[in-house]
């Protein structure tokens, strides 16, 4: 699989904040062209319209209410031709409104569900290795609340770009109505900007720290979440909610600081183009008195100029999204550039029958144990690689040049100690993990040469720690895949749980609730069980899989697979000497090597260390009975 690496573009400087939040709003435009393309209409039409509008006032006072003060009287039919344009303008407006809000919002929440699926499966694609290096909490984050503040800039788009052109419109007519008035006006361009690179400059650290704070409250609420019966049980209930109220009242800091550098901007925003109104007023009723403009082009002039406000705060409210949409846009991209894809071949892995499977010479350490390069132990199958490259602190972390072959249909127990390897050695063989240095075939083929509809058809593994799904017992067994009831009922059976399921209220259509917590440890042992068992896997692997039922069940359950027409070549992570007896061979493992291999009788008689051991777990067993 190899190490999957992680690649980002931070912004560093305001400038660069404006630079990435172009890019960000480039990616919305490509990826919902139709809805901001409509949404562009109706903000093509919105914006033809209240230019219009503009000009109608103007015609209206002009010619109808000036010379009807002025003539005493009121000219009937010029008063309701002005009623009639005012109101085709309005209708105008508002049909332009609804289109652009509509398709905007539309453009925004596609987009989220679009990258909320890319980023999904960009996680499926990425390997075990780069999960562990990521909490839960931040990857819900990354496909929820970060993908949510990207695309907040999304609706503005389209008002800008009715903006733009209110501005070119209002801009022309502004300049031909008066020069001298549209300087004065335009004169709080500037200052718009320096309020503008003053925010950028600020917000740009608040919005990233705040971001990350939503997703270490995500990440504790998920933590807690999970380890309620351990919170419970050890009465830290008091201790916990005080860890998260610590970091919510941090989160809440944080985007207050979010907030208050909001609150000072959009005043700015809301505030300049009222002062520049203000002095349009006021060197327009000087213009007047001097003859230089009529009533009419000043309150023409004064409208456009509240018609050039207007984009100046749409664009201020698009400046103000993009530090947060930089933000969560770089969060989000340094999932979906996050490196390392695991690859599939196009073997198929069919066959009749248990498959043959072995380590060649397969080696892995996991990354954490201090390693920091294997390029100079990428040696061929049958090399050695250095003996203290596999240690760590004078413990062995993974495996080191294991060699093992499994005949097809045959049972093998793996056995040793905590650390020994045997849970590396069952990830490697579902292909969880990708080996350092050898390989591993499934009759003869090497695993990455599996295709993955194949490698997940003919290989499963059940866990120590059986995972349920908030469904029913059937859902739970089959997954949604097409199999018959007949089929799920011999799956239980084999996997001794029909008995317990028929016994359910609602026997294999009973909920069993979020993580199966209605059912006990060993009933989700064996529900995941028969869901392995359901596919009929022709490599099946046990990690300590029945370690949740008592000795008789298991003993059942393993002598009923062992005898059942499985086409299965099982290996077990095994503790019980009822597991390992079963076994047709087994290999005793110590730091990451294979120290001796045979039958349970042999081994106890020719190997002390695993004598002692397996000793000590039948008195652990005994202990437990009693």
């Amino acid at each position: 699989m190899g190490a999957a690496t992680e690649t980002s573009t931070p912004p560093t400087t305001p400038q660069g904040v404006f630079k990435r939040g172009m890019y960000v709003l480039w990616v919305a435009l490509r990826n919902a062209p139709g809805p901001f393309a409509l949404g562009a209409v109706g903000a093509v039409v919105f914006a033809a319209a209240t230019v219009g509008s503009a000009l109608a006032l103007g015609w209206v006072t002009d010619e109808v209410l000036e010379p009807s003060f002025a003539a005493g009287e009121l000219e009937t039919g010029l008063l309701w031709l002005g009623v009639a344009l005012v109101v085709g303008v309005g209708v105008l407006k508002a049909v332009g409104v609804v289109l652009r809000r509509y398709y905007a919002f539309l453009a925004q929440f596609d987009l989220q569900a679009e990258f909320r699926r890319q980023v999904t499966r960009r996680y499926l694609a990425l390997p075990m290795s780069w999960h562990r290096r990521h909490s839960t909490g931040e990857l819900l984050s990354n496909a929820n609340a970060d993908v949510e503040t990207t695309f907040h800039i999304a609706p503005p788009l389209p008002m800008a770009l009715s903006a733009t052109l209110m501005v070119g419109g209002t801009g022309y007519l502004l300049l031909v109505t008066d020069p001298f008035l549209a300087a004065v006006g335009f004169s709080v361009g500037p200052m718009l900007v320096l309020a503008n690179w003053i925010y950028q400059h600020r917000m740009r650290h608040a919005a990233m720290v705040a971001q990350q704070a939503r997703a270490d409250v995500a990440d504790v609420a998920h933590e807690s979440f999970d380890g309620a019966l351990v919170i419970k049980t050890m009465g830290r209930e008091h201790a916990e909610g005080e860890r998260f109220r610590a970091i919510s009242e941090d989160l809440r800091d944080k985007m207050i600081r979010v907030g208050r550098l909001r609150a000072a901007f959009d005043p700015v925003i809301e505030g300049l183009p009222n002062v520049g109104i203000l002095l349009v007023l006021g060197v327009g009723a000087y213009r007047v008195q001097a003859g230089a403009v009529t009533v009419g082009e000043v309150v023409q002039f004064t409208f456009l100029f509240r018609l050039v406000a207007l984009p100046l705060r749409i664009f201020g409210m698009l400046l103000g999204e993009i530090p947060r949409a930089v933000v969560g846009w770089d969060r989000v991209e340094r999932v979906l550039r996050s490196e390392g894809d695991v690859v599939h071949g196009e073997a198929s892995g069919a066959g009749r029958g248990g498959a043959e499977t072995a380590l060649e010479r397969v080696t892995y350490q996991y990354p954490d144990t201090g390693r920091d390069d294997l390029s100079d132990a990428l040696a061929p199958v049958g090399s050695d690689a250095p003996a203290d490259m596999w240690h760590a602190g004078g413990e062995a972390r993974g495996l080191e040049a294991i060699d093992l072959d499994i005949p097809a249909g045959r049972t093998v127990a793996l056995v040793g100690p905590t650390g020994a390897g045997k849970s590396t050695i069952a990830a490697l063989m579902v292909r969880l993990l990708d080996p350092d240095l050898g390989r591993i075939t499934f009759d003869g083929v090497d695993l990455r040469e599996l295709s993955h509809e194949s490698l997940a058809a003919h290989i499963a593994i059940v866990f120590q720690e059986a995972f349920l799904f908030d469904g029913t017992v059937e859902h739970n067994i089959t997954l949604g895949d097409d199999y018959t009831r007949d089929e799920v009922v011999e799956a239980a059976r084999l996997a001794r749980a029909d008995g317990f399921i028929g016994s359910l209220p609602d026997g294999y259509d009973t909920e069993v609730g979020e993580r199966g917590a209605t059912l006990s440890g060993g009933q989700r042992q064996r529900i995941a069980l028969a869901r392995a068992l359901i596919r009929r896997p022709r490599l099946l692997v046990l990690d300590d899989a029945t370690s949740a039922v008592d000795p008789a069940v298991e003993s059942e359950i393993l002598t009923g697979l062992a005898e059942a027409s499985m086409p299965s070549t099982v290996v077990i992570v095994a503790y019980r000497t009822s597991s390992i007896t079963l076994a047709d061979e087994v290999l005793f493992l110590e730091q990451g090597r294979i120290q001796a291999r045979g039958s349970h009788r042999r081994l106890l008689e020719t190997v002390p260390a695993y004598a002692t051991l397996v000793t000590a777990y039948e008195q652990a067993d005994d202990e437990g009975a009693q």
